[in-house]
């Protein structure tokens, strides 16, 4: 009898645990790449670069062949992820501050029980009021302008040149030290002190912008030998990409010697396109059929690499084809972790039942801006159909018809079924669907 009770109990207990650890709301980590090409990812098909750690989430999860950035330069779309919504309606649609006023992904988090954690780039204003704390982050470690040298942590975009590394607001000199490895250092803490035994244990939600391979061009000496006989500047740009993602692995891997992976949704995806700019030696990124680049909203400027991995609750080893971007990771990861949406309305939408169910896409359309003013880069997507107002292709090399970028063109029409590489403007053929996607555009805008 006193068998049997013990017994019963052994299984009341072990249920009771299941129930617990069923109830367990997931930790979140939020890899945000910076200047990647469209197809710069070994599972995206590239011949000449090789992330292993990259390819190793999408073997354990999902490939996302059409993600989209929520705008082709760094802030803005940064803004898109951080906020759910279009760069334009909340205040930024080009390189700058975000406004305080809106609601980020930390913020609801945050106010959901989850502690909160920035690493590495910010880029979203200086400020006490929204630099990463005034922004709904609890720790947070990296440099607050767009880009940095990674041993020396200084800010050389334009003078004065400043010193700009952080920790939790204090500024930190670590000279020499390189960069990449602090970060990883710096995730490894704000994950542990959250999953162990202390008070602090909690759920997390990490946001770990790396720098990469934004300039400068700063991959391991081990790296650059590996591709030493590619040409400049895709040997320079491969070293750095894989640079990152041999230090991401550090952090997946430490996911699992604590036990955590099963519990962890780990997101990856660049900011946009890769950079055509002169201090990245004009290029060495890889848009594959895809036309543009970093400034552009062609598709190689928009169109990023991206995996999701979340064991358990999603499929390991497939893809999903649908129309994805990056204003729909709030609203995704908020359903998956019980976590309230803001009251402010989202323009992103969660893509729960497409990632677990491969249902079909929730939405059909999109709009992009790219900088302020009377004549800005925009563009407007609806269904397969997407229309470029004053289009820029920063593409190299340039010709006589793309002076700049800038098109002569003032309107560009092109249905991305039949023409992915956006090589034929057929805004001449098709005048009355010119004139739907504009007063699309002038109906989204209406209310920003």
């Amino acid at each position: 009898m006193r068998q049997t009770v013990l017994l019963l109990l052994t299984i009341a207990l072990t249920l009771a645990i299941g129930d617990v650890a069923e109830a367990k709301r997931p930790n979140v980590l939020i890899i945000y790449g910076d200047d990647q090409g469209s197809i710069d990812m070994g599972c995206f098909g590239v011949k000449d670069l090789k992330t292993p750690n990259m390819d190793r989430l999408a073997a354990q999860g999902l490939k996302l062949t059409q993600m989209y950035s929520a705008a082709p330069v760094c802030s803005a779309s940064r803004v898109g992820l951080l906020t759910g919504r279009y760069p334009a309606r909340a205040g930024q649609p080009g390189n700058g501050d975000l406004k305080t006023e809106e609601v980020t992904i930390a913020e609801a988090f945050r106010q959901s029980g989850y502690a909160t954690g920035h690493v590495g780039k910010w880029h979203l204003g200086r400020t006490e009021t929204i630099n990463p704390a005034g922004q709904g982050f609890d720790r947070w470690f990296g440099h607050l302008e767009g880009c940095i040298d990674n041993f020396s942590h200084f800010f050389y975009w334009s003078g004065p040149n400043r010193h700009d590394l952080w920790d939790n607001g204090t500024e930190v000199h670590r000279p020499g030290e390189y960069f990449p490895q602090l970060m990883v250092d710096r995730c490894k803490q704000f994950i542990d002190r959250q999953s162990g035994d202390g008070a602090d244990e909690k759920p997390w939600m990490l946001y770990w912008a790396f720098n990469a391979p934004h300039y400068p061009y700063q991959g391991t000496p081990e790296w650059l030998q590996h591709y030493s006989d590619l040409p400049t500047p895709r040997r320079e740009y491969c070293a750095f990409v894989s640079t990152m993602d041999q230090y991401i692995g550090k952090v997946l891997d430490h996911l699992d010697e604590r036990g955590l992976a099963d519990n962890t949704i780990v997101i990856y995806q660049p900011d946009h396109g890769h950079s055509t700019e002169t201090r990245a030696f004009g290029g060495g990124g890889d848009a594959g059929p895809y036309r543009g680049a970093k400034f552009s909203l062609f598709e190689g400027g928009i169109r990023v690499p991206s995996v999701v991995r979340f064991p358990g609750r999603l499929p390991a080893g497939e893809t999903r084809d649908q129309f994805i971007t990056s204003c729909d990771w709030f609203p995704t990861v908020a359903q998956w972790c019980g976590v309230e949406l803001p009251k402010a309305g989202l323009d992103g939408v969660s893509m729960v039942e497409v990632l677990t169910e491969n249902a079909p896409a929730p939405r059909e359309q999109f709009y992009w801006q790219m900088g302020g003013g009377r004549a800005p880069q925009w563009a407007v997507r609806r269904g397969n159909w997407k229309l470029i107002g004053n289009p820029r292709d920063t593409t190299p090399p340039q010709t006589e018809q793309v002076r700049g970028g800038q098109l002569k063109e003032k309107l560009f029409l092109v249905d991305l079924n039949h023409d992915p590489g956006e090589q034929q403007n057929l805004a001449g053929e098709h005048s009355d669907l010119v004139i739907e996607l504009m007063k699309l555009r002038e109906q989204i805008i209406s209310d920003f």
